[in-house]
């Protein structure tokens, strides 16, 4: 592991230590059995030119981050697949109180920082539960989270696991403050299973739905800049810039769920 100026890392680990807890939130959703549940499952298509891949010079600690010697990490801030499918995406239902149990992917409901990437993209996990989180990487990262609950916790060695509770539903936007300004990720905080994050196809799936009408929405993060603001590297103590984007998109559609029963929504996202 790399040596780090002790005050940087003191001053890290005051402020972890220090943040205020979150407002517990209550989530209102009911466990009940489901035994006509439907399914809806479609495909997020992007129509129209595809968008350039948002990159940034990996510019910091390139032995670790940049060990395929490319020069430049892709933000992933904006995924489309050879037939136009849109990675990363989450789609839910709105407004649901009760249905399945909690079923929600083991791979997006904790963090690794990995080669100086936050894996995954997007998380989720529900609120009121713990979010694990751990770097693979041997030198010092940060994951500053913002939005419904503020940690600002370091990773000075590997493979330590911290967990913190989430205990408000929202979204929050991850960063590291240590000089990887190209890193960046979301955590939903959800109050019901029924959240789905699309595949590198654009593909997603909802089951166990209690038949009924919904309405679904398909969220994306975003993928234009908005500003650069210079931010302070705290383990150099010295300035560096970060990229910060507009707000995510939403796009919404009713859909009927009838008892056993299968539904195609399918949505088409684009420039606009």
């Amino acid at each position: 592991m790399r040596p780090y100026k002790l005050s940087a890392v003191a001053a890290i680990l005051a402020v972890a230590l220090s943040a205020p807890p979150a407002v517990r939130a209550q989530s209102a959703y009911q466990v009940v059995e489901v035994p006509d549940g439907g399914t809806i499952a479609g495909i997020v298509k992007w129509t129209g030119e595809k968008p350039k891949p948002l990159t940034l010079p990996i510019t910091k600690d390139p032995s670790v981050c940049d060990p395929d010697k490319t020069g430049t990490r892709d933000l992933e801030r904006i995924e489309v697949s050879p037939e136009g499918g849109v990675a990363n995406t989450v789609v839910y239902l709105r407004g649901v109180t009760k249905g399945k149990a909690w079923d929600l992917p083991d791979s997006r409901r904790s963090l690794d920082q990995e080669h100086c990437r936050y894996v995954p993209h997007i998380s989720l996990v529900q609120a009121g539960g713990d979010f694990g989180m751990k770097s693979s990487d041997p030198i010092l990262h940060t994951v500053h989270m913002a939005g419904a609950v503020d940690y600002n916790l370091p990773f000075p060695m590997t493979n330590v696991l911290l967990t913190r509770p989430m205990r408000k539903s929202g979204m929050v936007d991850l960063k590291c403050n240590a000089g990887h300004i190209w890193m960046n990720g979301v955590i939903f905080i959800v109050n019901h299973p029924y959240y789905a994050i699309t595949d590198e196809h654009g593909s997603f799936r909802l089951t166990g739905v209690p038949p009924g009408e919904y309405e679904i929405v398909a969220w994306h993060e975003g993928w234009r800049v908005a500003r650069e603001e210079p931010v302070l590297d705290v383990g150099t103590q010295t300035k560096t810039k970060r990229l910060f984007f507009t707000e995510p998109l939403t796009w919404e559609k009713k859909v009927t769920v009838a008892p056993n029963g299968r539904s195609t929504v399918d949505f088409t996202i684009s420039e606009r």
